[in-house]
């Protein structure tokens, strides 16, 4: 991840006078060319950008003899793995400068070969029933009689017969293709946060370059549009802080019209695993940045490459502005093929948005023949609109759009026979007044992929949830302490700062874990920096609400009590552990009001009473639940005592580890297919039996160890407090193992056909059978804090603090760990 810099000093022969002189570089690793300090062309080989124009025509006032330079990455476009595209980084790559080269380009001979490329793409493409395949297979074949390649002065003619063919124009009744310059960036993938930085300011001057070169392409309404799109704020600010040359030179395309934001969002979030607040904050924290950078919020919402799409966002998309969606990752699917291109999508509060799916399936199209085919031939709701996106351009690792695209789409605007591509801004605008005869689809966007995304890398899962809390709790206080304290200083900047650290985090590859180790330690750190900033705002608001509480009283006063603060909108009577006089823990049981505070007070209750069986079993019980647990430390009871009713089914074992082989078809970090459910392997090693570690009174509870897999060990704590109508399990996993998938199962003896999940602001209902091939695909799932399988009068429900991956088949529930 070093960079390396060139100083370049080019000396123009005065021979080359008139002519198109290019600067070429070709190297492994990607580049940057400077000039006068500011950057101005990026170089990327897999990127197909391995030159920079000094010169359209030579003249003679032009400087001849300058000095540029050239920033070289260690890494390519895709990291700096070997292999396969998707490879970790390798600690032994060299990078190689292979040609560095001044030379005169020969724009008539690239302009015949484009001709020639378009021209043979209809002939083969368009089929033998169609009469424009013919006439442009005649066409090419009366260029190549016509052209002498060593006469320059009969290219024009051959050229003058291509034309003919692109002038020929379409009916009213062709789908018309709206082409935008794309340009995905993952702001960390198979690099780290600081490398983004870079391909954000290669890309875009890039992109910039073009504009300024192709004017014609943004602002005749009937020809091509060019409009790159930036839809990640953050990248922005990141451009804006370290290229300020560039981000002004970005600012007044904007201006102009042709540098579009859309997206609304602070990064290009996973659209599962992030919090209802955190959702609503990457809004808030995009739009505001488009409105104060742009003068103007986003109306659609841009997020083509994450890992399905929560039932929740149309409802936070129209609260925050947005109408418009656009994706086409579900094109991924492994098992059904989604239904639609162009839909409404209704989310669980009945709010609805219009959505359209690229019908090409791919967000880094080259422009050619046969993608714009494709776009026509692949959409599935001919008949109702008459409308599609193309977004073309080197993405996922950068790069964006190139000339040759842009010149390739030039000749087939509005050419006979091919799709249609006026400008894009009027995309949505037209789709908008077709939606009458569209589908409305219901619920969530599940794609049948990546499912292992719910649980790899588990301490960043578990960051995320306990940041999410932090914040949320810092904020309450903050709140509550302004509305007392006059003197008290909201924290508004420090909480900015720590909330953009946590939803850069929430990236589509850091939250899932789909990302090299680098960007997991710099997520990590992140996750420290706001844990540590967040207990200590908290620790100023508590100060400040709760003074003259925290007073010290009168000497004479020797009782000690504790004051406990409640952050959540409902009573909670909960036993706490608090410092004794003598530093050791001791228990006490509270009451504390909805967003309020209470002191602890020596309780009257039914204590727990936990006994040792003959059989070496547990029992444990409160007064409101009773709980036996076998040596294993396997769930065998669990009653509710005022209805009498077992939850364990007679002969089953809930709290049953289970290991599974986990070897995808495609990719181990994000993938985990249905056939692992095969390979269940229940945990059976006893390391260390059950043991009574509190014998009652506030709290009971009892410990074991189990060895999973070959080489790893788990130890868990399950506990029973005083009045608490649930169980308890503090499960600790020293984690060793390749290629394997653990999960806790629970079989309960409820039976419903649908089990419900908390997701976003509310929850959602999934079936627990398999009976079509849109059941069985969703074999492994994510939901949020808790997921719950009722029937009338009665169910059970499985609460995590800081797992995603999950599933209900049947009458077993299952979370993944």
């Amino acid at each position: 991840w070093e960079t390396c810099w060139f100083k370049v000093e080019l000396n123009i022969p005065l021979a080359w006078a008139g002519q198109e002189v290019h600067f070429v570089w070709e190297s492994d690793g990607e580049g940057m060319v400077w000039r006068d300090a500011q950057p101005v062309q990026g170089l990327t080989k897999e990127g197909e950008k391995t030159s920079y124009i000094l010169t359209r025509s030579l003249k003679e006032s032009e400087p001849h003899s300058l000095t540029l330079y050239v920033e070289l990455a260690c890494n390519g476009l895709f990291g700096a793995g070997k292999g396969s595209m998707i490879a970790p980084p390798d600690p032994d790559r060299r990078v190689t400068l292979s040609k560095a080269e001044l030379v005169v380009f020969n724009r008539d001979v690239y302009e015949l070969l484009v001709d020639l490329e378009i021209l043979l793409d209809m002939a083969e493409l368009l089929g033998e029933d169609n009469q424009r395949s013919f006439q442009a297979l005649y066409t090419a074949n009366q260029m190549v009689n016509v052209c002498d390649v060593t006469d320059p002065s009969t290219f024009p003619a051959a050229r003058d017969l291509a034309a003919a063919i692109f002038s020929q124009r379409n009916g009213e009744s062709q789908h018309t293709i709206h082409a935008m310059g794309h340009c995905h960036i993952d702001s960390a993938w198979l690099w780290p946060y600081e490398e983004t930085i870079r391909k954000c300011a290669r890309s875009w001057v890039t992109v910039v370059h073009l504009m300024e070169h192709n004017p014609e392409l943004t602002f005749a309404c009937s020809q091509l549009g060019l409009i790159p799109v930036l839809w990640q704020a953050q990248q922005f600010e990141w451009v804006r802080s370290c290229y300020p040359g560039l981000h002004a030179r970005i600012q007044d395309f904007v201006a102009k019209g042709q540098f579009v934001p859309v997206g609304g969002t602070w990064v290009e979030m996973d659209g599962n695993l992030p919090s209802g607040e955190s959702m609503v904050r990457q809004f808030l924290q995009g739009q505001r940045f488009f409105q104060e950078q742009f003068g103007r919020i986003c109306s659609e919402f841009w997020l083509p490459d994450t890992f399905g799409y929560s039932a929740q966002l149309p409802q936070l998309m129209r609260g925050c502005g947005i109408r418009r969606f656009l994706t086409q990752k579900l094109s991924w699917n492994l098992v059904n093929s989604f239904p639609h291109h162009t839909f409404i999508w209704e989310g669980i509060d009945g709010s609805q948005v219009l959505t359209h799916f690229p019908p090409g399936d791919s967000y880094g199209m080259h422009g050619r023949v046969e993608e714009m085919l494709k776009t026509v031939k692949n959409n599935k709701d001919k008949g109702r609109v008459n409308h599609s996106a193309f977004l073309f351009g080197f993405g996922d690792g950068g790069g964006g759009p190139t000339q040759k695209m842009l010149d390739r789409m030039k000749r087939m605007s509005d050419t006979d026979g091919l799709p249609r591509p006026p400008t894009p801004d009027q995309l949505f605008s037209v789709l908008e007044k077709e939606s009458s005869q569209l589908c409305t689809w219901v619920g969530e966007l599940f794609l049948e992929l990546h499912n292992g995304t719910y649980t790899t890398q588990a301490q960043i899962k578990k960051g995320n949830r306990e940041c999410e809390r932090i914040l949320h709790d810092v904020e309450v206080l903050s709140t509550l302490a302004v509305a007392q304290d006059s003197v008290f200083q909201y924290p508004a900047s420090q909480l900015q700062r720590l909330w953009r650290l946590l939803l850069l985090n929430q990236f589509h590859d850091v939250l899932p874990g789909s990302c090299i180790q680098l960007v997991v330690e710099d997520a990590l750190q992140y996750y420290t920096e706001i844990r540590r900033d967040g207990a200590q705002l908290q620790e100023e608001a508590v100060q400040s609400l709760c003074r003259d509480l925290l007073q010290p009283k009168a000497q004479a006063q020797s009782t000690q009590s504790t004051l406990v603060l409640n952050t959540l909108p409902w009573e909670r009577t909960e036993v706490i552990s608090r410092p004794g006089p003598d530093g050791t823990e001791t228990l006490g049981l509270v009451t504390v009001p909805s967003m309020g505070y209470a002191l602890v007070q020596e309780p009257l209750v039914s204590p727990v009473t936990v006994r040792k069986q003959e059989d070496g079993s547990i029992t444990m019980e409160n007064g409101v639940i009773a709980v036996c647990l076998d040596m294993m430390g396997h769930l065998t009871s669990l009653r509710l005592l005022d209805s009498g009713r077992s939850s364990v089914p007679d002969g089953c074992y809930a709290n049953q580890f289970a290991l599974f082989d986990d070897v995808p078809l495609y990719w181990d970090a994000w993938d985990v297919m249905d056939y692992h459910l095969q390979t269940r392997k229940p945990v059976t090693t006893l390391l260390k039996p059950l043991e009574i570690t509190l014998a009652g009174g506030l709290r009971g509870s009892v410990k074991f160890s189990l060895q999973v897999g070959k080489s790893s060990t788990l130890t868990q704590e399950i506990i029973l407090d005083a009045m608490c109508p649930y169980l308890r399990f503090l499960t600790q996993v020293e984690w060793k193992e390749a290629h394997k998938f653990l999960k806790v199962e629970f079989p309960v003896q409820v039976r419903s056909t649908d089990a419900t999940y908390e997701i976003q602001f509310g929850h959602l209902q999934r079936p627990t059978h398999w009976n079509t091939s849109w059941d069985w695909a969703r074999f492994e799932v994510w939901a949020h804090k808790w997921l719950d399988l009722s029937e009338h009068g009665f169910g059970v429900a499985l609460l995590n603090d800081c797992k995603y991956g999950a599933s209900a088949h049947r009458n077993v529930l299952s979370l993944s760990l």
